[in-house]
């Protein structure tokens, strides 16, 4: 009779996760049993404490990680050593940053989110639960279990178990995509666009895994490896099957020519939903990549070198040259990101310690730099005639003499387009050339050089829109019952449905949009404020930063 064996399981190593999937799954609950009008209060207080209790934990592992080198967890499904720790502070930081941004309401007491996601966009049902006031505080747990996901997913030491994370933190993603109360339709129209493709990619990196499983025999991220340095003659089903696996994670960064989802999910969703996922989802699905490529298919160098290349050449190319022709500012910042995938890619292809570190630094300077642009564009609104707040303002020439009328927040945006363009004195500027001089010194120069070249094309519509807000002006409206255009005029219609020969009646003019800045509970604006200290300070001096992320940048086998 054999005797049962309970499992060691690090509960120290795995506090991370565990407060934050932990916190989530009471956020439910808190959802059943906490009164309405406490409810709100509730589920923010208790999501910071979870996300800032997870940063404190991996700061209390950082020592002994860095010391030791990493441990594995649960067997081989979860490892946690520098990288792994780096990428949960980096998450968590980023979260709760992002977090303060969807908390924010304007004066007028709205969120970013509808009152009735489930609703029929235009419906008696949504129109009565707008009345009530109703919230979706439901967005907190839901983003926890996203961030729970995305701290699990750079973690990852065999395929299962990255399969498993990139579910946990793409459902909730999902669903926080359609609950926009701008726009609805929009929103979910890009929730389903962006279910469906997930789920056509998830389903080629369950192939790839099956195939990947098929050669060698196991799930485990080691044994992979050490199978791969030792050819057969089923080497075909292994490239087959790591190309599949690569498709998955090339996905969720929005690489080319995966990046189909990237434009309409941005446009569509909730605006600080669009900064979390730009900023977060970036570095959890960069992190998986990372060690995905340095330590399971290292053997495969030679044969996925055309992929990587080819895709690193394509994401630079498409995101900056589409994204010249935008006219949605969401949609710019988009493809702009798209871009940033290729700038970033270029340092995982270098394949070197150095080419880790860097990428791991401009993952972090670009996520801050992201939230902090979103939550500039969720406080830029439109307005009309009568003074009502109706929307964002997201096209291009509604940002026009933002600068003159909010010289700060306008300043602040000008600053985190800076840092995307990679201008010296910026964070943007460090991780740039931290990851070119990583392929420069991994042998993939053509790939710094045209990273290079891209960075000044995109350079153009990131001082386009400076420009802009600071040196164009507002567009004028028509005063009160100033004619219109011949071509809008209305038609005057006589009794019995005459018209007369000749007509000057001045059409009535229709409720004019001007462009404001809405006024809130002041949440965005400390997000704000803080990406812009971490813009300022890490290009200014990056060093310290850079040197604690270069002693946590070896991945443990």
């Amino acid at each position: 009779m054999s005797t049962f064996t309970a499992p060691h399981v690090d509960w120290a190593h795995l506090s991370p996760v565990l407060i934050v999937l932990g916190a989530a799954a009471i956020g439910v609950l808190l959802e059943a049993f906490v009164p309405a009008r406490l409810r709100r209060t509730v589920q923010l207080s208790f999501s910071l404490a979870a996300l800032a209790g997870a940063l404190i934990a991996v700061a209390a592992l950082w020592s002994g990680v860095k010391s030791s080198g990493g441990v594995h967890v649960l067997g081989t499904a979860l490892v946690v050593d520098g990288p792994t720790l780096v990428l949960q502070g980096t998450i968590a930081l980023l979260a709760i940053v992002a977090l303060l941004v969807v908390a924010d309401r304007t004066s007028t007491g709205e969120d970013a989110f509808a009152p009735s996601a489930a609703s029929v966009p235009g419906s008696d049902y949504e129109e009565a639960a707008r009345r009530l006031g109703l919230q979706q505080t439901e967005v907190y747990p839901l983003l926890l279990f996203a961030t729970g996901g995305m701290l699990i997913f750079p973690a990852t030491a065999d395929l299962l178990t990255l399969f498993v994370a990139l579910e946990v933190l793409s459902l909730p993603l999902y669903l926080l995509t359609g609950m926009a109360r701008r726009r609805r339709l929009l929103s979910q129209e890009a929730a389903m666009k962006y279910f469906l493709l997930g789920a056509f990619a998830s389903a080629l990196m369950l192939f790839g895994i099956a195939l990947v499983y098929g050669y060698s025999g196991s799930l485990s991220y080691a044994t992979i490896a050490s199978t791969t340095a030792n050819p057969t003659g089923t080497d075909s089903l292994l490239l087959v099957g790591a190309v599949m696996l690569l498709v998955g994670l090339l996905f969720k960064i929005g690489a080319v020519p995966f990046h189909a989802w990237t434009p309409d999910v941005y446009q569509g969703a909730p605006t600080p939903i669009t900064g979390f996922m730009a900023a977060c989802t970036k570095v959890a699905a960069f992190g998986a990549l990372l060690r995905v490529v340095y330590t399971v298919i290292p053997g495969l160098k030679w044969d996925l070198d055309v992929v990587m290349w080819t895709v690193t050449i394509l994401t630079m190319v498409v995101g900056t040259v589409i994204a010249m022709v935008q006219t949605d500012m969401k949609r710019l910042l988009a493809y702009s990101s798209v871009a940033h995938a290729g700038f970033i890619l270029t340092g995982v292809v270098a394949l070197t310690p150095g080419g880790v570190s860097a990428v791991l630094f401009y993952l972090l300077v670009y996520g801050a730099a992201t939230i902090g642009a979103f939550g500039v564009v969720w406080l830029v609104r439109e307005r009309d005639a009568d003074g009502v707040v109706v929307g964002e303002a997201t096209h291009l020439s509604q940002w026009a003499g933002l600068g003159r009328r909010h010289p700060w927040l306008a300043g602040s945006f000008a600053l985190f387009l800076l840092s995307f363009a990679g201008i010296p004195l910026t964070a943007g500027f460090v991780g740039k050339f931290g990851v070119f001089s990583a392929a420069v010194d991994g042998g993939a120069w053509p790939l710094a050089l045209l990273g290079v070249l891209a960075s000044a094309g995109a350079a153009f519509f990131y001082v386009r829109i400076v420009v802009l807000m600071f040196f164009s002006d507002a567009p004028t409206e028509p005063a009160a019952g100033e004619p219109l255009e011949p071509s809008t005029q209305a038609d005057v219609v006589l009794e019995g449905g005459a018209t007369p020969a000749v007509a000057t009646l001045v059409a009535e003019r229709a409720p004019a949009l001007t462009t404001t800045v809405v006024g809130t509970e002041g949440w965005a604006t400390v997000s704000i404020g803080f990406c812009v200290l971490v813009t300022v300070l890490l290009g200014v001096f990056p060093t310290p930063v850079l040197d604690a992320i270069a002693h946590m940048s070896t991945f443990l086998p």
